[in-house]
């Protein structure tokens, strides 16, 4: 009954913060993201990732640091004290919570796979100057993306290769790398680990951001950013603007989104190339050292305010 009781408790505690928080998240990450605006996109994209996943990381850890260690120190073993109907239905609740992202991302890696094993059938070696595997499919469609998450390749259409010139199609190449870089397909599998009703909007805005971020690291001058807005045009026309497969990083999706990158990289100019404020890493050692201190002194008290907290959730 001790296990029972402590498994409930967490997952009680775990769904509770981790659904306020996608509340909260869903309430203002618009506000946000237009406050960001002015930033480079790079960090914008960094940024929204980082807020769609702050109420999953923020509940386990919640629920790791402070709930499990209050009860197991706490709680005493020896009563047998009932489980109530509220704490059993929540943590049903985040078990089946977690239980659906678990499939959730298991389907999306299942459909992804399967839809990489059909376009890389017979695919060829090509040989080029990026650090990833490149193939060539015997499909038009996808014209050039990014696909695979542990071993990261770019799929090339042979259409694709014919219609872009040879500048064209190293930017277009350089865009794909940058997003086996930033591992954007590991982060487009959490997020379908994290599915929650209403976000919608904060995933269609980062998943725009990561291509506008891949675009900025594909280009370094006017003349590569004219490439690259010129291989979109092109590779849009080889047939239908289709969203793209989960976990792949297609150069080409969206019409919307195209023709602001588009307009993006043809108004590229020199100013670009003044790099981005950087902030020092030890801003962020000191703020973790802080914490860290903060904690450790208050720990124990935190964890009896947090058994008290729970005592009352039980009953």
């Amino acid at each position: 009954m001790f296990a029972v009781r402590g498994l409930a408790v967490s997952f009680s505690v775990f769904v509770i913060v981790y659904v306020a928080l996608s509340l909260a998240v869903y309430c203002t990450w618009r506000r946000l993201w237009f406050y960001v605006q002015t930033h480079p996109v790079r960090r914008i994209a960094d940024l929204l990732f980082a807020v769609r996943m702050f109420p999953l990381l923020s509940a386990a850890v919640i629920t790791a640091a402070f709930t499990v260690p209050s009860f197991l120190l706490l709680e005493p073993r020896a009563i047998n004290e009932p489980i109530g109907g509220v704490p059993l239905v929540l943590g049903i609740c985040g078990a089946l919570l977690g239980l659906f992202g678990l499939l959730n991302a298991a389907i999306a890696l299942r459909k992804a796979s399967r839809a990489i094993s059909t376009w890389t059938d017979q695919a060829q070696p090509v040989e080029s100057c990026v650090s990833v595997p490149v193939l060539r499919i015997a499909r038009s469609l996808p014209a050039m993306t990014a696909a695979g998450i542990v071993r990261p390749k770019v799929l090339l259409s042979g259409a694709a290769e014919f219609v872009l010139t040879a500048n064209e199609l190293q930017t277009a190449l350089n865009h794909e790398v940058a997003h086996v870089r930033r591992r954007d397909n590991l982060k487009k599998l959490a997020l379908r680990f994290v599915a929650f009703p209403g976000m919608t909007g904060l995933e269609t805005a980062w998943l725009e951001a990561t291509e506008m971020a891949a675009d900025d690291a594909a280009v370094s001058n006017v003349s590569e950013a004219l490439d690259l807005a010129a291989a979109l045009i092109k590779l849009s026309r080889l047939g239908p603007i289709e969203a793209p497969v989960d976990l792949t990083a297609a150069l080409v999706h969206g019409a919307s989104s195209m023709n602001a990158r588009v307009a993006r990289l043809i108004a590229w100019c020199d100013e670009r190339r003044v790099p981005a404020q950087r902030y020092s890493s030890w801003y962020a050692v000191g703020a973790a050292v802080a914490t860290v201190a903060v904690f450790a002194v208050t720990y124990s008290q935190l964890l009896i305010r947090v058994h008290t907290a729970t005592e009352w959730l039980v009953r």
